[in-house]
């Protein structure tokens, strides 16, 4: 994808930032809509989202709601009546019709959170629709997007109306796969040089992986990264130890807490590795951490849906914003090392050695199960090989 510049981006510090902003922008759209998420939830936000959405068809919008057809699939079909009655378009990319069948297109989903308004504004992070809240004692949910205005907003408008007139043409939805003419082109309106990085199963496959492994090859000084679901295939541990070996301090930020058990645990094999090669590690715990962001050289700079484990790089539908600008990169790198100092845990090497034999050996059994798995189903038998 090509670079744009003349962008405003603004970072967007979890649902208490991102979810006024992008409700702010539904109910200013005139024209159309485009949400596109992996979860929705009826809570809250979830209802707050769709008030502002139904508003808007009524208004006379077009409003495209594309949801996978995984990660929402228990979405109450009240709630969904309610959204058609008033005039929202709903999809569901690879609906769920069988749920106890063994199809390896299932693991195709689309985990991308993205939304445009008019073709002027953008959102795009790693933000489903569903509040922060995950218990009474847990910090809000840890994670990131960014709001987008400028010539970068056309690439996005490109790729969700993509993947709505092909999902439209798959569930044969042909009145909808018309869309109404948008105006100009965004114009400039900031100073920052970005693109659209996104991952599918057809010509971009590898362009996230791809964007990090190039930028942690270059890497001078430091690289950062925050990351809750972290098993990289062989290339991306060869690039970032490879990195800390050459004397750039990197610097990784993971889920403290248990959320998905194989790969919490499937991680840990690397932790040794990664400590011995000058790795700074640490782990998150005030509550669940949802980001996909990284910082290098306090230059470049990645916002997203993409995790770095097999689930991301290898069979999703993904899209992360790629950004040069020093002033956006250096608020990121604060509010990371922010999160470093209040709310998380050094990893040290003595003390994973002296844990019990069986916490020892938790990592290489599930990291072996993921190995196994990824055999069965054909995916990243090169990248997860020992």
């Amino acid at each position: 994808m090509p670079w744009s510049s003349g962008n405003q981006l603004v970072l967007l510090r979890s649902g208490t930032q991102y979810f006024p902003s992008l409700l702010a922008a539904i109910n200013g759209a005139r024209q159309e809509v485009f949400l596109e998420s992996y979860l929705y939830q009826p809570d809250k936000i979830g209802r707050q989202v769709a008030a502002a959405l139904m508003r808007a068809a009524r208004r006379g919008v077009q409003v495209q709601l594309l949801l996978d057809g995984f990660g929402a699939r228990y979405l109450p079909k009240a709630f969904r009546k309610s959204l058609a009655k008033a005039g929202v378009r709903l999809l569901f990319f690879r609906p769920e019709y069988f749920s106890l069948t063994i199809n390896l297109q299932r693991l195709r989903r689309m985990h991308r959170k993205v939304a445009t308004i008019d073709g002027k504004v953008g959102f795009v992070g790693g933000i489903n629709i569903l509040e922060d809240h995950d218990g009474p004692d847990l910090a809000l949910r840890y994670d990131y997007a960014l709001r987008v205005e400028g010539p970068l907003v056309a690439q996005l408008r490109a790729m969700v109306s993509g993947q709505w007139r092909h999902t439209c043409w798959s569930q044969l939805k042909m009145e909808w796969h018309k869309l109404p003419r948008t105006g100009p082109p965004p114009v400039t309106c900031g100073n920052i040089k970005a693109k659209l990085v996104k991952r599918d199963n057809l010509r971009y496959r590898r362009a996230i992986e791809t964007a990090y492994l190039n930028a942690i090859g270059n890497a001078k000084q430091e690289v950062v990264i925050a990351n809750a679901y972290f098993l990289p295939g062989v290339s991306l541990q060869h690039a970032l130890l490879s990195a800390a070996r050459r004397g750039v301090k990197v610097v990784i930020v993971l889920q403290g807490r248990i959320d998905q058990m194989l790969l919490h645990y499937a991680t840990r094999v690397l932790y040794q590795p990664m400590l011995k090669a000058g790795v700074e590690l640490y782990e998150y715990t005030a509550g669940f951490m949802h980001a996909k962001v990284a910082v290098i050289d306090n230059e470049w700079l990645t916002v997203g849906s993409s995790n770095i484990d097999p689930f991301s790089l290898l069979t999703a539908r993904e899209a992360n914003i790629v950004a040069l600008d020093k002033t956006l990169a250096g608020a990121l790198r604060t509010d990371i090392q922010s999160h470093i100092d209040q709310f998380a845990t050094p990893v040290h090497a003595h003390l994973m050695e002296r844990a019990p034999w069986w916490r020892r050996a938790l990592p290489w059994i599930a990291y072996q199960l993921v190995r196994g798995l990824l055999g069965l189903t054909g995916y990243g038998k090169q990248e997860y090989r020992e």
